[in-house]
């Protein structure tokens, strides 16, 4: 019978980025998915002492990460330039919004050879706490530190003033 149809596959439920509530009117689809709305990726150039916003990265495709072959071995990126990526998550209280979430994953680059490191299940699990609410930025070294602060500070006053003090103190430079 050549014209027999083929049943059609099931949609699969793979990993979606959804805009507000997520079940709202599909009476039970999609329920269980996540929003990333309210997360952003901040990349922060240690050699430069600037961070930036890079929405890219969300997917591991900012200007930053095309063309890198990432490997799990960071001795085969030894003389990269490190860098940090900054998972911010913000979420709203009485007074208002704030840095609700903020963890740290390193990432190194070797642009002329084309390679790189990171650690891919680290960076989902630090996605994963920002969203949760983890502030995980002990680890980080005092320039990227400082660099953080001045940028979440500077990108919105308000929202780094109604942020946690575990933020605040985690983001200040310990001076011996």
């Amino acid at each position: 019978m050549e014209n027999e149809q083929k049943p059609k596959p099931k949609p699969k439920l793979g990993f979606t980025i959804i805009k507000n509530d997520p079940t709202d009117g599909h009476k039970g689809f999609g329920i269980g998915s996540l929003s990333l709305e309210n997360v952003s990726p901040v990349v922060i150039d240690v050699e430069e002492e600037i961070a930036t916003i890079e929405i890219g990265a969300m997917h591991a495709r900012s200007p930053l990460e095309r063309g890198i072959r990432f490997l799990p071995d960071r001795e085969e990126s030894a003389n990269g330039k490190l860098y940090w990526l900054v998972w911010v998550t913000i979420d709203y209280k009485e007074e208002g919004p704030y840095y609700a979430g903020v963890t740290a994953c390193e990432m190194v680059i070797d642009r002329p050879i084309r390679r790189g490191y990171k650690n891919f299940i680290e960076h989902m699990n630090k996605l994963d706490k920002s969203m949760k609410g983890s502030i995980m930025v002990d680890h980080i070294d005092d320039t990227a530190k400082r660099v953080l602060a001045e940028f979440l500070e500077g990108h919105n006053k308000e929202l780094w003033d109604r942020s946690p003090q575990e933020l605040h103190e985690g983001l200040r430079i310990q001076t011996s």
